[in-house]
């Protein structure tokens, strides 16, 4: 599992921990002979929590889909089987990418929905770091990541309205 991963598994489960949220982040174990679809689940009876989350962790200021993402032996799209699994299982999904900035930068991770990605995939070869910066940054703590909020306000006001009806 990369570092990347398994901070994010951290800094979900912190999450749910801090803010009284049921919800449980934790990665699948990588087989050779298995497919994995995305690198961390989260497990929640509430819905909005009920997350897949792919994580990039990549030196340079953009994400690329051909460069960043494979084909299976099928020739289907990593960007494709996730959106699939997304789509099958109810889940909601999120790219987390972490940008490594270097000697003497600090690292800057954010998450993106799933559907954010389509969309931007259909007009553009990647995804840059400005891109991201609209979404939702992590907050860097001891050597991890932090985050505060995974919903903005007004989206978290629509998901919970989209629950009630």
């Amino acid at each position: 599992m990369s570092d990347f991963e398994r901070d994010m598994v951290h800094c979900l489960n912190h999450f749910f921990d801090s803010s009284n949220l049921k919800g449980y982040a934790y990665r699948l174990k990588q087989s050779k002979y298995s497919t994995q679809y995305v690198d961390v689940l989260v497990d929640s009876l509430d819905p909005r929590y009920y997350l897949a989350i792919e994580c990039k962790s990549l030196k340079g200021k953009k994400i690329y889909f051909t460069q960043h993402f494979h084909e299976d032996k099928n020739n289907v799209h990593q960007i494709d089987a996730i959106w699939d699994f997304i789509c099958r299982t109810g889940r909601r999904g999120f790219l987390a990418v972490e940008f490594r900035g270097g000697k003497g930068s600090l690292n800057r991770a954010f998450l993106m929905s799933w559907p954010e990605v389509m969309k931007i995939r259909e007009t553009n070869a990647g995804i840059s770091v400005d891109d991201f910066s609209s979404g939702i940054e992590l907050e860097r703590c001891d050597g991890g990541y932090r985050l505060s909020v995974l919903y903005p306000k007004e989206l978290h006001n629509i998901l919970q309205n989209d629950m009630t009806e």
